[in-house]
Protein backbone atom coordinates (compact mmCIF):
# COMPACT_ATOMS: atom_id res chain seq x y z
CA UNK A 1 0.00 0.00 0.00
CA UNK A 2 1.47 3.45 -0.68
CA UNK A 3 1.67 6.09 2.03
CA UNK A 4 -1.51 8.11 3.10
CA UNK A 5 -1.44 10.73 5.26
CA UNK A 6 -4.12 11.68 7.83
CA UNK A 7 -5.32 15.43 9.02
CA UNK A 8 -7.19 14.25 11.99
CA UNK A 9 -8.08 11.46 14.28
CA UNK A 10 -9.36 8.62 13.19
CA UNK A 11 -12.32 7.24 15.23
CA UNK A 12 -13.04 10.84 15.99
CA UNK A 13 -12.60 13.40 13.36
CA UNK A 14 -12.76 10.86 10.93
CA UNK A 15 -14.74 8.01 10.12
CA UNK A 16 -12.71 4.70 10.28
CA UNK A 17 -14.67 3.29 6.75
CA UNK A 18 -13.48 6.21 4.82
CA UNK A 19 -9.86 5.78 6.11
CA UNK A 20 -10.41 1.93 4.43
CA UNK A 21 -12.06 3.30 0.71
CA UNK A 22 -9.05 5.47 0.33
CA UNK A 23 -6.31 2.56 1.92
CA UNK A 24 -8.17 0.39 -0.56
CA UNK A 25 -7.29 3.21 -3.70
CA UNK A 26 -3.82 3.44 -2.77
CA UNK A 27 -3.73 -0.24 -2.83
CA UNK A 28 -4.11 0.43 -6.89
CA UNK A 29 -0.74 -0.55 -9.21
CA UNK A 30 -0.90 3.21 -10.13
CA UNK A 31 -1.45 4.17 -6.85
CA UNK A 32 1.58 7.11 -5.63
CA UNK A 33 0.00 7.97 -2.99
CA UNK A 34 -3.04 9.88 -0.94
CA UNK A 35 -4.56 12.30 1.56
CA UNK A 36 -7.60 12.21 3.93
CA UNK A 37 -8.18 15.68 5.46
CA UNK A 38 -10.25 16.29 8.45
CA UNK A 39 -13.97 16.37 6.73
CA UNK A 40 -13.52 13.30 5.36
CA UNK A 41 -16.24 10.66 5.58
CA UNK A 42 -17.40 8.27 3.28
CA UNK A 43 -18.05 8.04 -0.19
CA UNK A 44 -18.49 6.55 -3.32
CA UNK A 45 -15.48 4.96 -4.02
CA UNK A 46 -13.02 7.26 -2.94
CA UNK A 47 -14.11 9.05 0.55
CA UNK A 48 -15.96 12.74 0.71
CA UNK A 49 -12.76 14.37 1.32
CA UNK A 50 -9.75 12.17 0.07
CA UNK A 51 -7.13 12.97 -2.33
CA UNK A 52 -5.56 10.12 -4.64
CA UNK A 53 -2.21 10.65 -6.58
CA UNK A 54 -2.42 8.45 -9.62
CA UNK A 55 0.56 7.76 -11.86
CA UNK A 56 -0.36 8.89 -15.47
CA UNK A 57 -3.93 7.36 -15.10
CA UNK A 58 -7.24 9.43 -14.38
CA UNK A 59 -10.34 7.57 -12.25
CA UNK A 60 -13.81 9.05 -13.63
CA UNK A 61 -15.30 7.64 -10.04
CA UNK A 62 -12.16 9.39 -8.08
CA UNK A 63 -13.30 12.12 -9.50
CA UNK A 64 -16.73 11.95 -8.72
CA UNK A 65 -20.22 12.40 -10.71
CA UNK A 66 -20.40 15.67 -9.88
CA UNK A 67 -17.42 16.61 -11.85
CA UNK A 68 -16.12 20.32 -11.09
CA UNK A 69 -18.42 20.88 -8.26
CA UNK A 70 -16.61 24.22 -6.99
CA UNK A 71 -17.45 27.09 -4.86
CA UNK A 72 -17.85 30.76 -5.74
CA UNK A 73 -17.87 33.53 -3.74
CA UNK A 74 -18.49 37.46 -4.95
CA UNK A 75 -17.94 40.44 -2.45
CA UNK A 76 -20.57 42.86 -2.78
CA UNK A 77 -20.74 46.90 -2.95
CA UNK A 78 -22.41 47.13 0.13
CA UNK A 79 -22.34 47.53 4.16
CA UNK A 80 -23.62 44.75 6.06
CA UNK A 81 -26.42 47.32 8.22
CA UNK A 82 -27.79 48.36 4.86
CA UNK A 83 -28.34 44.72 3.95
CA UNK A 84 -29.60 43.51 6.93
CA UNK A 85 -32.59 46.42 6.55
CA UNK A 86 -33.28 45.01 3.34
CA UNK A 87 -32.10 41.24 3.84
CA UNK A 88 -35.83 39.75 2.87
CA UNK A 89 -35.79 41.94 -0.48
CA UNK A 90 -32.10 40.09 -1.19
CA UNK A 91 -32.96 37.04 -0.28
CA UNK A 92 -36.47 36.85 -2.54
CA UNK A 93 -34.29 38.31 -5.35
CA UNK A 94 -31.77 35.69 -5.23
CA UNK A 95 -34.05 32.99 -5.32
CA UNK A 96 -35.44 34.59 -8.28
CA UNK A 97 -32.67 34.26 -9.87
CA UNK A 98 -31.97 31.08 -9.62
CA UNK A 99 -33.09 27.39 -9.92
CA UNK A 100 -32.51 24.32 -7.31
CA UNK A 101 -33.30 20.81 -7.26
CA UNK A 102 -32.89 17.87 -9.29
CA UNK A 103 -33.68 18.48 -13.40
CA UNK A 104 -34.02 22.05 -12.18
CA UNK A 105 -33.05 24.30 -15.20
CA UNK A 106 -33.58 27.53 -17.35
CA UNK A 107 -35.28 25.94 -20.53
CA UNK A 108 -37.22 29.65 -21.42
CA UNK A 109 -33.74 30.91 -22.76
CA UNK A 110 -33.08 32.96 -19.77
CA UNK A 111 -29.34 31.99 -19.46
CA UNK A 112 -26.78 32.41 -22.08
CA UNK A 113 -23.15 31.79 -22.20
CA UNK A 114 -20.17 31.81 -24.54
CA UNK A 115 -18.86 28.46 -22.66
CA UNK A 116 -21.54 26.65 -25.20
CA UNK A 117 -20.06 27.58 -28.34
CA UNK A 118 -16.94 25.86 -26.96
CA UNK A 119 -15.71 23.56 -29.84
CA UNK A 120 -15.30 20.53 -27.41
CA UNK A 121 -19.06 20.13 -27.16
CA UNK A 122 -18.68 19.10 -30.90
CA UNK A 123 -15.32 16.78 -30.82
CA UNK A 124 -15.91 14.87 -27.57
CA UNK A 125 -19.43 12.88 -28.77
CA UNK A 126 -20.59 12.29 -25.26
CA UNK A 127 -20.67 15.72 -25.00
CA UNK A 128 -22.00 16.53 -28.26
CA UNK A 129 -25.03 14.04 -26.76
CA UNK A 130 -25.69 16.21 -23.88
CA UNK A 131 -25.46 19.86 -25.54
CA UNK A 132 -29.25 20.65 -25.25
CA UNK A 133 -29.61 19.29 -21.96
CA UNK A 134 -26.29 21.46 -20.80
CA UNK A 135 -28.25 24.41 -22.25
CA UNK A 136 -31.23 23.94 -20.92
CA UNK A 137 -29.42 23.45 -17.24
CA UNK A 138 -27.04 26.27 -17.71
CA UNK A 139 -27.15 28.95 -14.75
CA UNK A 140 -29.00 26.24 -12.45
CA UNK A 141 -28.04 24.66 -9.57
CA UNK A 142 -28.43 21.11 -8.21
CA UNK A 143 -29.75 19.52 -5.05
CA UNK A 144 -28.42 18.11 -1.81
CA UNK A 145 -25.78 20.56 -0.21
CA UNK A 146 -25.79 22.89 -3.25
CA UNK A 147 -26.58 26.47 -1.94
CA UNK A 148 -26.83 29.99 -2.83
CA UNK A 149 -26.14 32.39 0.55
CA UNK A 150 -25.70 35.44 1.28
CA UNK A 151 -23.03 35.94 4.26
CA UNK A 152 -21.69 38.84 6.71
CA UNK A 153 -18.48 38.35 7.12
CA UNK A 154 -15.35 39.83 8.57
CA UNK A 155 -11.64 40.08 7.30
CA UNK A 156 -8.83 38.49 9.42
CA UNK A 157 -5.78 39.10 7.96
CA UNK A 158 -5.15 41.54 5.09
CA UNK A 159 -4.01 40.86 1.52
CA UNK A 160 -3.35 41.99 -1.81
CA UNK A 161 -5.62 40.35 -3.77
CA UNK A 162 -8.43 41.16 -1.42
CA UNK A 163 -10.00 45.17 -1.76
CA UNK A 164 -10.91 45.39 2.55
CA UNK A 165 -9.05 45.98 5.37
CA UNK A 166 -8.23 44.07 8.54
CA UNK A 167 -11.46 44.16 11.32
CA UNK A 168 -13.79 45.31 7.78
CA UNK A 169 -16.80 43.75 7.61
CA UNK A 170 -18.39 42.88 4.36
CA UNK A 171 -21.46 41.45 2.53
CA UNK A 172 -20.86 38.15 -0.05
CA UNK A 173 -22.79 36.07 -2.08
CA UNK A 174 -21.38 32.56 -1.67
CA UNK A 175 -22.53 29.55 -4.36
CA UNK A 176 -21.55 25.92 -4.20
CA UNK A 177 -22.73 23.73 -7.04
CA UNK A 178 -21.60 21.99 -10.18
CA UNK A 179 -21.70 20.62 -13.48
CA UNK A 180 -25.14 19.50 -12.77
CA UNK A 181 -26.90 16.54 -14.91
CA UNK A 182 -24.53 17.00 -18.06
CA UNK A 183 -21.45 15.81 -15.67
CA UNK A 184 -23.30 13.37 -13.96
CA UNK A 185 -23.82 11.38 -17.04
CA UNK A 186 -20.37 12.30 -18.41
CA UNK A 187 -19.31 10.78 -15.08
CA UNK A 188 -20.98 7.58 -15.64
CA UNK A 189 -20.22 7.28 -19.17
CA UNK A 190 -16.63 7.11 -18.69
CA UNK A 191 -16.83 5.39 -15.63
CA UNK A 192 -18.09 2.35 -17.76
CA UNK A 193 -15.56 2.62 -20.14
CA UNK A 194 -12.64 2.58 -17.12
CA UNK A 195 -14.07 -0.51 -15.69
CA UNK A 196 -14.15 -2.14 -18.97
CA UNK A 197 -10.41 -0.89 -19.52
CA UNK A 198 -9.14 -1.42 -16.34
CA UNK A 199 -10.35 -5.33 -16.17
CA UNK A 200 -8.60 -6.02 -19.58
CA UNK A 201 -5.54 -6.38 -17.73
CA UNK A 202 -6.27 -6.34 -13.84
CA UNK A 203 -8.74 -8.67 -13.38
CA UNK A 204 -10.24 -8.68 -9.86
CA UNK A 205 -9.86 -4.94 -9.44
CA UNK A 206 -13.24 -3.67 -7.93
CA UNK A 207 -15.24 -1.58 -10.60
CA UNK A 208 -15.27 1.59 -8.51
CA UNK A 209 -11.65 1.77 -8.70
CA UNK A 210 -10.89 1.61 -12.20
CA UNK A 211 -8.68 3.94 -14.10
CA UNK A 212 -7.96 5.02 -17.73
CA UNK A 213 -4.14 5.50 -18.49
CA UNK A 214 -3.65 8.94 -20.10
CA UNK A 215 -1.89 7.44 -22.72
CA UNK A 216 -4.71 5.33 -24.29
CA UNK A 217 -7.72 7.78 -26.12
CA UNK A 218 -10.29 7.27 -23.86
CA UNK A 219 -8.05 8.45 -21.08
CA UNK A 220 -7.61 11.43 -23.58
CA UNK A 221 -10.97 12.02 -23.98
CA UNK A 222 -12.08 11.94 -20.41
CA UNK A 223 -9.27 14.25 -19.80
CA UNK A 224 -10.64 17.14 -22.23
CA UNK A 225 -14.30 16.28 -21.18
CA UNK A 226 -13.61 16.93 -17.23
CA UNK A 227 -11.80 20.33 -18.39
CA UNK A 228 -14.89 20.65 -20.46
CA UNK A 229 -17.20 20.66 -17.28
CA UNK A 230 -15.06 22.73 -15.63
CA UNK A 231 -15.51 25.48 -17.28
CA UNK A 232 -19.78 24.71 -17.74
CA UNK A 233 -19.80 24.78 -14.13
CA UNK A 234 -17.89 28.24 -13.75
CA UNK A 235 -20.34 29.46 -16.44
CA UNK A 236 -23.37 28.26 -14.24
CA UNK A 237 -21.92 29.59 -10.82
CA UNK A 238 -20.75 33.04 -12.90
CA UNK A 239 -24.31 33.44 -14.35
CA UNK A 240 -25.83 33.73 -10.79
CA UNK A 241 -23.69 36.09 -9.66
CA UNK A 242 -24.14 38.13 -12.88
CA UNK A 243 -27.93 38.09 -12.38
CA UNK A 244 -28.40 38.39 -8.73
CA UNK A 245 -26.14 41.30 -8.76
CA UNK A 246 -27.80 42.85 -11.64
CA UNK A 247 -31.48 42.46 -9.85
CA UNK A 248 -30.02 43.62 -6.30
CA UNK A 249 -28.40 46.95 -8.09
CA UNK A 250 -25.14 45.80 -6.42
CA UNK A 251 -21.49 45.56 -8.05
CA UNK A 252 -19.13 42.47 -7.84
CA UNK A 253 -16.08 44.35 -5.93
CA UNK A 254 -13.92 41.11 -5.08
CA UNK A 255 -14.19 37.53 -7.39
CA UNK A 256 -12.84 34.16 -6.16
CA UNK A 257 -13.51 30.79 -7.20
CA UNK A 258 -11.73 27.47 -6.41
CA UNK A 259 -13.23 23.66 -7.26
CA UNK A 260 -13.15 20.18 -6.48
CA UNK A 261 -14.59 16.63 -7.30
CA UNK A 262 -12.01 16.81 -10.27
CA UNK A 263 -8.25 15.89 -10.88
CA UNK A 264 -5.06 17.99 -11.93
CA UNK A 265 -1.44 17.58 -13.28
CA UNK A 266 1.53 17.46 -11.46
CA UNK A 267 5.28 16.49 -12.16
CA UNK A 268 7.07 14.49 -10.01
CA UNK A 269 11.05 14.72 -8.76
CA UNK A 270 11.21 11.69 -11.24
CA UNK A 271 9.61 13.86 -14.02
CA UNK A 272 6.46 11.23 -13.93
CA UNK A 273 3.00 12.45 -14.76
CA UNK A 274 1.10 12.43 -11.31
CA UNK A 275 -2.75 12.89 -11.33
CA UNK A 276 -3.85 14.11 -8.04
CA UNK A 277 -7.55 13.69 -7.97
CA UNK A 278 -9.29 15.96 -5.12
CA UNK A 279 -13.07 14.27 -4.32
CA UNK A 280 -14.50 17.09 -2.15
CA UNK A 281 -11.29 18.60 -1.87
CA UNK A 282 -9.81 22.37 -2.36
CA UNK A 283 -6.49 23.12 -3.90
CA UNK A 284 -4.30 24.51 -1.24
CA UNK A 285 -0.69 25.30 -3.11
CA UNK A 286 1.12 28.00 -1.94
CA UNK A 287 -0.97 31.62 -2.80
CA UNK A 288 -4.11 29.59 -4.29
CA UNK A 289 -7.33 31.48 -2.55
CA UNK A 290 -9.94 28.80 -1.29
CA UNK A 291 -13.18 28.77 0.17
CA UNK A 292 -14.09 26.50 2.45
CA UNK A 293 -18.32 26.57 3.64
CA UNK A 294 -19.45 25.54 6.71
CA UNK A 295 -22.90 24.38 7.29
CA UNK A 296 -26.22 26.20 6.47
CA UNK A 297 -25.96 27.66 10.06
CA UNK A 298 -22.54 27.85 10.98
CA UNK A 299 -19.48 30.08 9.95
CA UNK A 300 -17.45 29.53 6.32
CA UNK A 301 -14.23 30.90 5.44
CA UNK A 302 -12.44 32.35 2.36
CA UNK A 303 -8.59 31.09 2.77
CA UNK A 304 -4.75 31.41 1.33
CA UNK A 305 -3.35 27.86 0.42
CA UNK A 306 0.23 27.08 2.05
CA UNK A 307 1.67 24.78 -0.43
CA UNK A 308 1.83 22.06 2.18
CA UNK A 309 3.03 18.67 -0.06
CA UNK A 310 2.30 16.20 2.88
CA UNK A 311 -1.09 16.71 1.63
CA UNK A 312 -0.52 16.89 -2.05
CA UNK A 313 -1.36 20.49 -1.93
CA UNK A 314 -4.54 20.46 -0.46
CA UNK A 315 -6.89 21.22 2.22
CA UNK A 316 -10.78 20.13 3.16
CA UNK A 317 -13.69 21.82 0.98
CA UNK A 318 -16.21 22.13 4.00
CA UNK A 319 -16.68 20.52 7.27
CA UNK A 320 -17.97 17.02 6.09
CA UNK A 321 -21.34 14.74 7.10
CA UNK A 322 -21.12 13.26 10.39
CA UNK A 323 -23.94 10.53 8.95
CA UNK A 324 -25.45 9.46 5.94
CA UNK A 325 -28.62 11.43 4.41
CA UNK A 326 -30.95 8.60 5.83
CA UNK A 327 -29.81 8.68 9.01
CA UNK A 328 -30.06 12.50 9.15
CA UNK A 329 -33.80 12.37 8.22
CA UNK A 330 -34.35 9.82 10.82
CA UNK A 331 -32.08 12.14 13.79
CA UNK A 332 -33.47 15.52 12.86
CA UNK A 333 -34.89 17.16 15.24
CA UNK A 334 -37.53 19.85 14.26
CA UNK A 335 -37.72 21.82 17.19
CA UNK A 336 -33.96 22.23 18.07
CA UNK A 337 -33.30 23.44 14.20
CA UNK A 338 -36.37 25.90 14.36
CA UNK A 339 -34.90 26.97 17.91
CA UNK A 340 -31.18 26.94 16.20
CA UNK A 341 -33.39 29.87 13.38
CA UNK A 342 -34.51 31.66 15.73
CA UNK A 343 -31.52 32.41 17.87
CA UNK A 344 -29.05 32.72 14.85
CA UNK A 345 -31.61 34.93 13.05
CA UNK A 346 -30.77 32.86 9.41
CA UNK A 347 -33.69 33.10 6.40
CA UNK A 348 -33.61 29.88 4.98
CA UNK A 349 -35.34 28.71 1.93
CA UNK A 350 -35.32 24.85 0.47
CA UNK A 351 -33.04 23.51 3.60
CA UNK A 352 -33.53 20.02 3.64
CA UNK A 353 -33.87 17.70 6.97
CA UNK A 354 -30.29 16.02 5.68
CA UNK A 355 -28.97 19.25 5.54
CA UNK A 356 -28.90 21.17 8.50
CA UNK A 357 -26.29 22.05 10.87
CA UNK A 358 -27.09 19.25 13.07
CA UNK A 359 -25.44 16.28 10.42
CA UNK A 360 -22.43 17.64 9.88
CA UNK A 361 -19.01 18.29 11.94
CA UNK A 362 -18.32 21.19 13.85
CA UNK A 363 -16.52 23.36 11.23
CA UNK A 364 -14.49 24.97 14.19
CA UNK A 365 -12.47 22.07 14.44
CA UNK A 366 -12.02 21.13 11.01
CA UNK A 367 -10.88 24.52 10.61
CA UNK A 368 -8.64 24.00 13.48
CA UNK A 369 -6.23 20.74 12.11
CA UNK A 370 -5.63 22.22 8.87
CA UNK A 371 -4.67 26.27 9.92
CA UNK A 372 -1.34 27.41 9.85
CA UNK A 373 -0.13 23.76 7.99
CA UNK A 374 -2.88 23.55 4.99
CA UNK A 375 -4.48 26.79 4.83
CA UNK A 376 -4.41 30.66 6.12
CA UNK A 377 -7.61 32.33 7.15
CA UNK A 378 -8.22 35.62 5.68
CA UNK A 379 -11.79 35.97 6.60
CA UNK A 380 -14.55 34.82 8.22
CA UNK A 381 -18.38 34.94 7.16
CA UNK A 382 -21.61 33.78 8.76
CA UNK A 383 -25.02 32.81 7.04
CA UNK A 384 -27.44 35.41 6.75
CA UNK A 385 -29.65 34.08 3.59
CA UNK A 386 -29.44 30.20 2.90
CA UNK A 387 -31.08 28.99 -0.18
CA UNK A 388 -30.72 25.37 -0.84
CA UNK A 389 -33.06 22.84 -2.94
CA UNK A 390 -34.36 21.03 -0.55
CA UNK A 391 -37.96 21.34 -1.16
CA UNK A 392 -39.19 23.54 2.11
CA UNK A 393 -40.40 26.87 1.11
CA UNK A 394 -39.00 29.14 4.04
CA UNK A 395 -37.86 29.14 7.36
CA UNK A 396 -41.74 29.97 8.34
CA UNK A 397 -42.10 26.11 8.21
CA UNK A 398 -43.06 23.15 5.15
Amino acid sequence: MKPIKVYGEIGRDIDPEAYEQLKKACELPVSVSGVLLPDAHVGYALPVGGVAALDNAVSPAFVGFDIACRMKMGVLDIKPEEFEKARKSFAKILDGVTSFGLGADFSDGKREHEVMDDPRWSEIPKARELKDKAAKQLGSSGSGNHFADIMVGEVLKEKPWLPLKKGEKFVALLTHSGSRGTGYQIASHYKDIAESKTQEDHKGISKNYAWLSLDEHEGQEYWNAMQLMGDYASANHELIHKHFAKEAGLKIIGDYENHHNFAWEKEDEDGRRIIIHRKGATPAEKGVIGIIPGSMGTPSYLVEGLGNKESLWSSSHGAGRTMSRTQAKKQHDEAEYREFLKESDILTIGVARDETYQCYKDIGRVMELQEGELVESVAKMHPRVVIMGGGRKSDDGD
